[in-house]
């Protein structure tokens, strides 16, 4: 069975002083549902560098959550996981996906600029591909930037799904496909393209 290392979202908890890791449960069911061990990544960057060198993953799962600290996040050490995750990516071919927050993370990091946009929380919406989407964003992008390639689009102009024009490994998409019960058949199989299972 393929590793999928899973990027976490990070909770403040103000009461006690803690800042802590959190997975959505959806992830591992939609895991199984896919044949994949997911293996969820703590936000400390040593960590994931050793994880990496003693337990190379069969591919990296960025999830949603945390708005980027560029645009007025507070989860620095995610942003720098995440970006050492797409280095390793890009450089060693591991297979990538981004999900919501994790494609916003593609962009900024290679250059497309994010923009806060509108009516996209908790609502579905078509794509110019032909796909509907559930929505939880509140930033986005309306263009694309090399070596991105734009994929889809929703009807506002709002890029919806990205793939890399040089590693066509690397994807990104601004739904998320483990909130769907059940599961949607075509997530589930782009997810095992994706991925190589």
């Amino acid at each position: 069975m393929k590793r999928i290392y899973l990027t976490q979202r990070v909770e403040r908890i103000e009461p006690v002083g803690e800042r802590r890791d959190a997975l959505s449960q959806e992830w591992a069911a939609l895991a199984e549902a896919c044949g994949f061990l997911p293996i969820p990544l703590p936000n400390h960057l040593p960590t994931v560098r050793l994880l990496l060198k003693t337990l190379p993953p069969d591919g990296i799962l960025l999830t949603g959550g945390n708005d980027l600290a560029a645009y007025g996040g507070d989860a620095p050490e995610r942003d720098q996981v995440e970006r050492y995750l797409i280095e390793r990516s890009l450089e060693d071919c591991i297979p990538l996906l981004g999900v919501c927050r994790g494609a916003q993370m593609l962009m900024d990091y290679c250059g497309t600029l994010l923009q806060r946009v509108e009516g996209h929380v908790r609502v579905e919406h078509s794509l110019s591909n032909g796909d509907t989407v559930n929505s939880f964003h509140s930033w986005g992008a309306r263009e694309c930037r090399p070596p991105l390639l734009g994929l889809a689009w929703s009807a506002d102009g709002v890029l919806e799904a990205i793939r890399h024009g040089d590693c066509p490994w690397v994807w990104g998409v601004m739904y998320h496909p483990e909130r769907y019960r059940p599961f949607r058949a075509r997530d589930v199989k782009f997810i095992k393209e994706a991925f190589l299972l």
